[in-house]
């Protein structure tokens, strides 16, 4: 059963990739949106053109940690998308404080004024909880398998999984309705590469005559998720009863190594960059694990919301190549 009454939305993290990206989805639909950023990863530009929307949106500059801030705006809306949080694997092993505060204090805020004032939310998680699981592909209730807490890289995954516990606990002992997505390698335009994201590092490497960089032999497998079909999944969501309590994969089934991905970039774009292979510690340092295989099972949010990517891999390069092409002038 969908509620499809236009109503108030809070996105923290509204002016992030992601986040922005979700304002935008939101406003097509008839909602009124204000975007919480405290713009440490975010950007104004980012939606800026949504601004004068019909003064459908708001900005506000701040944190998710400013209690009095997050129960002001809490009160006043209807349904709370937590998008705000230290994202990127480089991001994380440079501020680990920083990173855990914020993925876990941050979202404890939000899920317990939520539930105070009685607001709906979406928590964002990550396919990071499954830690160094590599069964395929990955379900919702597949065992996660987390590395050692001396190796910085799975502070991330571990506060992702709090989140999870915190957002599941709200909805069973204070009925919050609550819905979790676990995002798979969302990609698109405005994203950055300063974060560690592997596709628009590489597509900006390409295009600025830089060697291609991958990482190890490049026989990592991953899947990549156009922006627009996430943002789409997670309003889906929220606007279905079925889902709430529960945690939904949101991603792409289809796959590609790195290496390959690489090749297909370098193709694409035209560039004459050579891509060159480096190990991990070159980039992350050498407190660092990665994981070869890494795919989502979609037959759950299937079941639920009907979901199925539009956009193709092979789209996806193309139109986050065009993007790129697009900042450079």
């Amino acid at each position: 059963m969908r509620n499809n009454r236009a109503t108030h939305a809070l996105v923290t993290g509204g002016a992030g990739f992601i986040g922005s990206h979700l304002c935008e989805e939101l406003l097509s639909r008839g909602f009124k949106v204000v975007a919480l950023d405290d713009l440490s990863t975010g950007s104004k530009l980012n939606i800026a053109y949504m601004l004068p929307w019909k003064k459908r949106i708001v900005f506000i500059k701040g944190s998710i940690l400013n209690e009095r801030l997050m129960e002001r705006l809490i009160k006043k809306t209807d349904i709370v998308y937590h998008l705000a949080a230290a994202v990127g694997v480089k991001l994380i092993l440079d501020n680990p404080v920083e990173s855990i505060l914020t993925n876990i204090k941050g979202t404890e805020i939000i899920l317990r004024l939520s539930a105070r004032y009685g607001k709906k939310v979406f928590i964002a998680s990550s396919s990071e909880v499954y830690g160094k699981r590599t069964h395929i592909p990955l379900k919702e209730d597949t065992d996660t398998l987390m590395g050692a807490t001396n190796i910085s890289r799975w502070s991330y995954a571990n506060a992702k999984a709090a989140d999870e516990f915190l957002s599941l606990g709200y909805f069973r002992e204070k009925r919050l309705p609550v819905v979790v997505g676990r995002f798979f390698n969302i990609v698109g335009s405005r994203q950055v590469s300063s974060y560690g994201m592997v596709l628009p590092r590489l597509i900006e490497e390409a295009l600025t005559g830089k060697p291609i960089t991958v990482f190890g032999d490049g026989s990592q497998i991953r899947s990549f998720t156009y922006v627009k079909d996430a943002v789409r999944a997670v309003v889906d969501l929220t606007l279905t009863k079925e889902a709430e309590g529960k945690i939904f994969n949101i991603g792409n089934e289809e796959h590609i190594s790195i290496r390959q991905l690489a090749r297909k970039i370098k193709q694409k774009t035209g560039s004459k960059s050579k891509i060159k292979f480096i190990p991990y510690e070159k980039f992350y340092g050498k407190d660092f694990e990665d994981v070869k295989c890494r795919l989502c099972d979609l037959h759950k949010i299937k079941k639920v919301i009907r979901y199925s990517p539009k956009y193709s891999l092979d789209k996806i390069i193309n139109l986050t190549i065009e993007y790129f092409k697009q900042q450079k002038h």
